[in-house]
């Protein structure tokens, strides 16, 4: 049987970043979502129009890494403003307990 570790991390909907995003970060991060979108979309027809099988994994293995290095890019503008402010302002141990349980999370 698998054991499956879960980490307690909480979703904060209503919650912002303590470094609100400029409109540039916010556009670069859709553009990029937008563009795995479309690769979905791109895989999904795949699946449709019966590709080969090794065809479709490179194209799921091609998500995976756009998916990954969106979030390393999330990753690393968190931890040097958000995190990094937080600790400046005294207030870091939260905000960087909370880093180490996502880069958990993240790195599975």
């Amino acid at each position: 049987m698998c054991e499956h570790h879960s980490i307690d991390i909480d979703m904060h909907p209503e919650k912002k970043p303590r470094t609100p995003r400029s409109e540039q970060e916010k556009k670069q991060i859709i553009n990029r979502l937008k563009r795995i979108e479309g690769q979905v979309r791109g895989l999904q027809k795949m699946v449709q129009d019966d590709r080969y099988c090794v065809d479709i994994l490179i194209q799921i293995s091609a998500i995976q890494a756009a998916l990954k290095n969106t979030g390393y890019s999330l990753l690393e503008r968190h931890t040097k403003s958000c995190v990094a402010n937080a600790v400046k302002e005294g207030e870091g141990e939260h905000y960087i307990d909370e880093l180490m349980k996502v880069i958990q999370q993240f790195s599975k």
